[in-house]
């Protein structure tokens, strides 16, 4: 930099961005390359976790549902307008020309992955799990009750309510889920490629707190976002379990695997997770450049083939229909449906709204905030060189489609063979993780369908271990001060251990309601600094912005340059 514009930069109160972040991390021993100030303490808050549910499970439990029920009717207008902010700042971030033209790295550097693996990976780590299991159970649940059935405005299960359904489906799966992972990741890549701090999550705070993120507060923040991680992933193996299970019976693996309830049997939980957690933890061995690719671009083409299946015998031209005509009553009501918040008035109806918005838009809220250290960093990780706007539209608008695309198809299926009667009420009869397979064996004959619950089960297993080694090294690399391709084999084996170990003994203390609960409890610390986070990264670009109107360098290698250049 010249001596005018460092005279320019210091009259203005412009410094270059910070560009180191140290962490320390042991030399030697068994956490070789690890914080110890993250990984210990994290290892033993899961472990209790899991301690406490399988050897004090009533006392679990109990404990469980009250601090839940406390959570949800005091925190519910805090994740309300936490994700309708995180939302705003996203799409500012992208449409402002100055800051959408800023790139997640070098200048002139160019993406790693295509942006075919791009959005497969995007996807496929994000929300593929919860797809297929929501993409017929959502839109069948809304169909039944909604606010707009409750207020009396429609009837339940009529043809007049389908709008309506899928109006709160896109709502929680739309762009409030994918705005929220996409600024918890675009606050940590943003600062890791171009400033070259560790790619964890106390790094997107850096813009606001400095160099004071090296110490306890830096390793509270992730030792925070490594348990959020853990129970988010938790909930989406979960329901991926189930329905896994589910798959199976229906192709014919035997009685034994479900209880006298309906749900998984223990015996069958534990295999599923063997298999499962163990495929998961051998591919997270390999790294996101093989294992995770690979499984990611199988996951998109199998995901094509089963709504090929859906357009060509199911409802195809009247889901398209729907898929437009809801899309854009969707887009048109989005505003208020974000900013709702239902009370309690003392009415069955007013009591009905807002225990439903509990039960669903704050238990997403909660879900995707949980999930979003996981999913936010592995998006940080997979899209380094590309600009803030192609990577924000990118993030929300295409992964967003595919959901309403899957709903519309899948679920609009559902709804059209319940409405015309040829299901005569099966599906909607049926438990939330059987209701595709229930789906296809009414629009299929019973051979081909039984072929296409085997082609889900495959679908499902390739979601399942892509979210599971994402979540694994994503843990591996927050404990690992933001390194990322080392080869600390005992650690992956230790995480993928306490998924399937979370997942395992939720699921038989109280099933998947256990581990929503037990979530939504994780994921309420780590909301705060989700808020503090998407303030962080707009006080980055704006900085930024500033910075490059007066010539102050950007980029880590430039600044270090330059201070090396003036050293001499």
């Amino acid at each position: 930099m010249s001596s005018d514009n460092t005279t320019t930069a210091s009259q203005a109160g412009i410094e270059p961005p910070l560009v180191e972040l140290p962490i320390a991390t042991a030399d030697s021993g068994f956490y070789n390359g690890f914080s110890t100030h993250v990984t210990i303490p994290a290892k033993i808050i899961v472990s209790m976790i899991i301690a406490w549910a399988i050897f004090f499970p009533t006392h679990a439990s109990e404990t469980l549902a009250l601090a839940n029920a406390t959570i949800i009717r005091e925190f519910a207008g805090w994740y309300v307008y936490l994700v309708a902010f995180l939302m705003l700042v996203a799409v500012i971030l992208a449409v402002i020309p100055q800051s959408g033209s800023l790139r997640i790295g070098a200048p002139g550097e160019e993406p790693e992955f295509s942006r075919f693996s791009w959005f497969s990976m995007l996807f496929g780590a994000g929300i593929g799990v919860g797809m297929l299991t929501y993409s017929t159970g959502e839109p069948l649940a809304h169909f039944q009750s909604n606010p707009d059935i409750i207020n009396g405005v429609v009837a339940a299960t009529s043809a007049e309510t389908v709008t309506s359904a899928y109006r709160y489906t896109y709502l929680h799966w739309g762009f409030a889920a994918w705005a929220t992972y996409a600024l918890v990741g675009l606050a940590v890549g943003y600062v890791a490629y171009r400033r070259n701090l560790p790619l964890t999550i106390r790094s997107g705070l850096a813009p606001l707190f400095g160099l004071k993120l090296s110490g306890p507060w830096g390793h509270v923040i992730d030792v925070v976002a490594v348990v959020a991680t853990i129970l988010g992933v938790a909930v989406t193996l979960g329901f991926g379990v189930e329905q896994f299970v589910a798959g199976l019976y229906r192709i014919g693996f035997g009685e034994w695997l479900l209880n006298s309830g309906g749900t998984a049997s223990s015996a069958a939980i534990v295999m599923a997770l063997l298999l499962l957690v163990g495929a998961s933890t051998l591919s997270a061995l390999s790294g996101v450049g093989r294992g995770i690719k690979w499984l990611s671009n199988l996951n998109m083409v199998l995901s094509f083939l089963l709504l090929a299946v859906f357009v060509a015998f199911g409802s195809g031209l009247a889901g398209f229909e729907l898929l437009a005509r809801t899309t854009i009553d969707y887009l048109v009501t989005l505003p208020q449906m974000q900013l709702s918040v239902f009370s309690s008035d003392g009415t069955q109806a007013g009591d009905a709204a807002a225990q439903w918005q509990l039960d669903w838009s704050v238990f997403y809220w909660a879900w995707w905030i949980a999930f979003a250290p996981f999913v936010g960093m592995f998006i940080a990780r997979v899209s380094r060189g590309r600009t803030v706007r192609e990577y924000v539209l990118g993030v929300i608008l295409v992964p967003s489609l595919m959901c309403f695309i899957w709903m519309s198809l899948a679920g609009g299926t559902a709804i059209d063979l319940e409405l015309s009667g040829a299901a005569q009420g099966s599906i909607l009869a049926a438990n939330i993780s059987d209701q595709l397979f229930a789906t296809l064996s009414v629009m299929l004959s019973p051979g081909v369908a039984q072929v296409m619950a085997g082609l889900v089960v495959i679908l499902l297993m390739t979601y399942l271990i892509t979210s599971a080694d994402s979540a694994i090294l994503i843990v591996n690399t927050i404990n690992g001060a933001g390194e990322d391709e080392g080869q600390r084999r005992h650690h992956i084996l230790f995480w993928g251990a306490a998924i399937a170990l979370v997942v395992g003994s939720m699921l038989i203390l109280g099933g998947i309601d256990a581990i929503r609960i037990t979530m939504i409890i994780g994921a309420l610390p780590f909301s705060v600094v989700v808020a503090l986070m998407a303030i962080s990264i707009v006080k980055a670009v704006v900085y930024d912005v500033i910075r490059k109107r007066q010539g102050v360098q950007t980029h880590c290698e430039d600044i270090l340059a330059e201070a090396a250049a003036r050293a001499d």
